[in-house]
């Protein structure tokens, strides 16, 4: 990252507790985290209009909040999309503030209800089971990247049966993802190359998003994209362009960040055979399992809030406008909320993490996310995994946690 400037450093330093700009932080963050918990406990002050959160029940309280808002935050101000008709600004659901996070965010909720996820999971068991057999017999038992021919598409085609996406878009959604992975991260991070391959990926989703939504105008079906349409002809519901930022929203999640998630929890299992072993002993206990994995090695390691008026952080009062960052995977390793933090115990019991957030902006694609990764690792523990000859890949990145490449070994067990 050569070319970043000073004016990066300098803000980043103001902002974040942390040096997003250090590679051993990218391979492992946590002993940073651990070093912020022992020195300050669960918050501190990185600057005059700056606050840090890294405790369990601190960061839980923020997101709970209604005095924390998304607001104009220094961290996402370039996350706001023009709309092309009026130039006025535009704002994925994961940034919008009540009253229109309320409105939107109902709309996009009934597509991931329980009946729905239910629904959806035969399908997603045998596109597990699909993909995997063909990447085992494909690879002859040698070596092949798991994220390639497993983690990516498996959560694509969850997302693509639920949304009905034409299969032409598939080859450019995926070719988009190591810039779109990016598409959280503060453009104070990033290279000019990076921000404007971030930009063209995003505009690509929603570019595919408008798209499917006239074809929907025409021919209506029984989809999530079909269902929000109904919603933004009703009049007052949804407009056009709040759909194509709903569907960039929900289109970077299916081919991005759930694909982070399952990559990380087989990456963390294969560091830890015992672990592997126990939950192949006890498929019952997938469900379990995902949720510690999720707690382990969260891919949402930061999201960030403001507080809309005065408000405190454990007693600490903040003023309106404070900035905050709270980073995700420290509260989810706090030694004050959890017994042996750094230890990933499957037998844990389940109902603690941050994984996804908390409050009003808890991610609204979750319960897909968690159908995924339940599925996938049902589907793994069918066979004998070994890391390949290389290790993985890891793809730089702020706010996302993100394994570029997972080389791997399939032998069936059963």
């Amino acid at each position: 990252m050569t070319d970043l400037t000073a004016y990066s450093r300098e803000t980043a330093a103001r902002l974040l507790p942390f040096d997003v700009f250090d590679p051993d932080f990218h391979r492992d963050p946590y002993p940073r985290y651990r070093e912020l918990q022992d020195a300050h406990g669960g918050w501190c002050r990185t600057s005059a209009d700056s606050v840090a959160v890294f405790g369990f029940e601190e960061a839980a309280a923020v997101l709970r909040d209604p005095r924390f808002g998304i607001g104009e935050h220094p961290m996402i101000a370039d996350q706001f999309v023009a709309d092309p008709v009026d130039g006025g600004s535009g704002r994925p659901v994961m940034f919008l503030d009540p009253p229109d996070h309320t409105r939107v965010r109902a709309l996009a909720g009934r597509a991931f209800t329980a009946r729905v996820v239910d629904r959806l999971r035969p399908h997603a068991e045998e596109h597990a089971r699909t993909l995997l057999r063909d990447a085992a017999a494909g690879s002859d038992g040698g070596e092949f990247d798991l994220r390639a021919a497993f983690a990516a598409p498996l959560p694509a085609l969850v997302l693509s049966r639920l949304m009905d996406i034409p299969e032409r878009y598939h080859p450019l959604f995926f070719a988009s993802v190591k810039d779109s992975a990016r598409g959280l991260d503060p453009g104070f991070t990033l290279t000019d190359e990076q921000k404007a391959g971030r930009t063209i990926a995003r505009d690509l989703f929603i570019e595919a998003g408008l798209e499917m939504a006239e074809e929907r105008r025409r021919d209506p079906g029984d989809d999530l994209v079909s269902d929000l349409v109904r919603a933004e002809q009703a009049g007052d519901r949804l407009s056009s362009w709040e759909l194509a930022l709903l569907l960039l929203n929900l289109l970077a999640a299916g081919f991005s960040t759930t694909t982070a998630a399952l990559c990380s929890a087989v990456h963390n299992l294969l560091d830890h055979p015992d672990q592997l072993a126990w939950l192949r002993d006890h498929p019952d206990r997938v469900a379990d399992a995902a949720e510690e994995l999720l707690r382990y090695d969260p891919m949402l390691q930061v999201t960030t809030r403001m507080t809309v008026q005065d408000a405190d952080i454990a007693g600490t009062p903040l003023p309106a406008g404070q900035h905050v960052v709270v980073v995700l995977g420290a509260a989810n390793r706090d030694p004050r909320a959890f017994d042996r933090p750094d230890t990933l115990d499957l037998t844990r019991p389940p109902g603690r993490t941050l994984a996804f957030g908390q409050g009003i902006h808890f991610c609204v694609a979750a319960p897909i996310a968690r159908l995924v990764v339940r599925v996938g690792l049902e589907a793994l523990i069918r066979y004998r995994i070994e890391r390949g000859g290389r290790g993985p890949e890891r793809w730089p990145g702020t706010f996302m946690r993100v394994i570029g490449e997972l080389p791997v070994r399939l032998t069936p067990v059963r």
